[in-house]
């Protein structure tokens, strides 16, 4: 038999290599000894009904938000637009615009006209109230909750008797649910046994109708968020404090600074990566309160002083049978918790955490 190689191995010029039948044996043999092949039974299930059911639904909300479906019915996918999104930002922010010219027109020419703009004229939709009021809650529960959970944890980093009893009361709150921290705080607030009102009795003051007064009700959601989860962000920061060598502590104190000044100069600056993650779950945690806010008030109508996003969400779709635009709420919403988590990922991937 010929040989198809010369002398010093190399083939012949003519002469066509040959496959054997079982390299592609052993090429299907390879790939099915894959690590990630050989586990797919476990990850690919739990990838396939995430990624129906989360993302799938993600995608369906944010195409249901085009249309005019009122919950009846099949929605009309033939005729997507943005009515949902102009109503609720474009008008408004028109209205203002023209509010703001009327007024300049009226101060510019020096004369008073019947026609004057009116601010009760304005037709702003009240989503603009419930963002307002989500964005307050977020803010001031997030800052005032590390504030207080940072307190809490340099107290017990300092070596105070019965640490571990104290951290476990701290953090028992954080166990609970929204519903039963809501039904809680509503028996605390109420204005004849609440001992938050016996409290304000024993000052000199009368009773105080808490839940009842607008102008208290997004407080008091406030109050009881930063007690169920202060403590979450002291046990963060208390991890964050032990990890810091014990040479800085000393450094300082050898360069004569105060407690106060050590802490603020020294110790808080490297506590930024444990706020940022504290920060990130407390404000999502923030934009969820739907369940608080139910519980606390009754139902999903607790008045436009307490009345957030995730209230006002739920009240289009199911008593206002308006599904389309309370699934454009929900967009909002996501994209809020969006522009939250995402950053926070993303400097997690860059400093290779991840």
């Amino acid at each position: 038999m010929r040989n198809p190689l010369d002398r010093s191995g190399r083939r012949r010029s003519g002469e066509e290599e040959t496959h054997p039948a079982g390299d592609r044996t052993t090429g299907w043999r390879s790939l099915l000894r894959r690590d990630s092949v050989r586990s797919a039974p476990f990850w690919l299930p739990p990838f396939l009904l995430v990624g129906l059911f989360v993302y799938g639904g993600i995608a369906w909300n944010v195409l249901l938000s085009l249309t005019d479906f009122s919950g009846l019915g099949t929605p009309d996918y033939g005729s997507l637009d943005l009515e949902n999104y102009r109503a609720a930002f474009a008008d408004p922010l028109q209205a203002m615009v023209n509010y703001l010219a009327g007024v300049s027109g009226w101060v510019t020419s020096g004369s008073i006209e019947p026609q004057t703009p009116s601010w009760s004229d304005l037709t702003i939709d009240p989503v603009w109230n419930s963002l307002g009021n989500t964005v307050l809650l977020m803010v001031g529960f997030s800052v005032a909750c590390l504030a207080l959970g940072l307190v809490l944890a340099i107290l017990v980093d300092r070596g105070v008797r019965f640490e571990d009893t104290f951290r476990t009361i701290y953090l028992l709150p954080m166990s609970l649910s929204f519903v039963v921290t809501a039904k809680f705080w509503l028996f605390m607030y109420n204005p004849e046994t609440g001992l938050v009102n016996l409290g304000i009795q024993a000052l000199g003051f009368g009773p105080v109708r808490i839940v009842q007064n607008p102008e208290l009700k997004l407080g008091a959601v406030a109050f009881a968020l930063i007690w169920q989860f202060s403590g979450y962000a002291m046990i963060v920061y208390l991890a964050a404090l032990r990890s810091i060598p014990t040479s800085h502590f000393e450094a300082a104190r050898v360069d004569g600074a105060s407690t106060v000044r050590m802490y603020w100069r020294v110790i808080v600056p490297q506590l930024r990566t444990a706020t940022v993650s504290a920060l990130v779950v407390i404000t999502v945690f923030a934009l969820k309160a739907f369940d608080f806010l139910f519980s606390m008030y009754g139902g999903y109508q607790p008045g436009p002083s307490a009345d957030i996003l995730a209230t006002r969400m739920v009240r289009e779709a199911y008593a206002n049978q308006n599904w389309a635009y309370g699934s454009t709420i929900a967009v909002v919403l996501f994209v809020m918790a969006l522009c939250i988590v995402a950053p926070y990922i993303y400097s997690q991937y860059q400093r290779g955490e991840l």
